[in-house]
Order: structure tokens, then C-alpha cells, then sequence
């Protein structure tokens, strides 16, 4: 599998993987997700909901970082601020992992084949 791949993802095509990655973005979704027989049904539908629901998370974790400073300056001292700006950094790396292996799994879900680069 690529680098990226979820290691709670069986490899894409082998025995019983779109159920381990159903699981796997399903937990990338609002909890609320799981009540929702379609997505549960088709894998490939998930996918699509998983990805948009991550991207909303990292917009949102973006927009928090650039406005960290501006909204918090008259409320919390120097150091909060420091300590809330490297916590939206740290989110956002964890997003942009997520981001990825989601990704890698809907690929996989529409056919997409990963080849070994020698």
C-alpha cells in the first residue's frame, strides 16, 4: 500500500478490507454518520462524506490558527495565545495525515491500483 495508507485499513482487494476501511471512515465523520444506512450500504458514498467532513475540519482549524491571536489577545495572556496557536498547529498536522489516508481510501474504493515505484 502507499505511504499514507491507514494502518487500521486492510490493503485495498484483499478479504474482508471495505469493511475495515468503512470503519475507518466512518470514525473520520460526525458521530451522528453511523445513523445513516446509505453511507453504511455504499463504501464509495462514505468515502465522499468522509473527505468533505475532514476538509471542513481543517478549514476550520485553519481559519482558527490565523485568528487565534486577533481574538484571544484581550483575554488570555501572551502564552495562552502560544499554547492555542501550537495546539490548532498540532490539530491541523493530525487533519492533514487524515486527510490523506482518507483520500487513499476512496481512491482505492473507485479502483484506483497502487504500484510499487522501484
Amino acid at each position: 500500500m502507499p505511504p499514507g495508507w491507514p494502518s487500521a485499513v486492510r490493503p485495498a482487494r484483499s478479504p474482508d478490507w471495505e469493511r475495515t476501511a468503512s470503519a475507518f471512515l466512518l470514525d473520520a465523520c460526525p458521530p451522528d454518520t453511523r445513523g445513516y444506512a446509505v453511507l453504511r450500504k455504499h463504501p464509495i458514498v462514505l468515502a465522499m462524506f468522509a473527505l468533505r467532513c475532514v476538509d471542513a475540519q481543517l478549514a476550520a482549524c485553519r481559519e482558527a490558527l490565523s485568528a487565534c491571536r486577533a481574538d484571544l489577545d484581550d483575554f488570555v495572556p501572551a502564552d495562552a495565545i502560544a499554547d492555542a496557536s501550537q495546539a490548532w498547529l498540532e490539530l491541523e498536522a493530525g487533519l492533514v495525515r487524515q486527510r490523506r489516508e482518507v483520500a487513499l481510501v476512496d481512491e482505492a474504493l473507485r479502483g484506483g491500483v497502487f504500484i510499487r515505484r522501484l
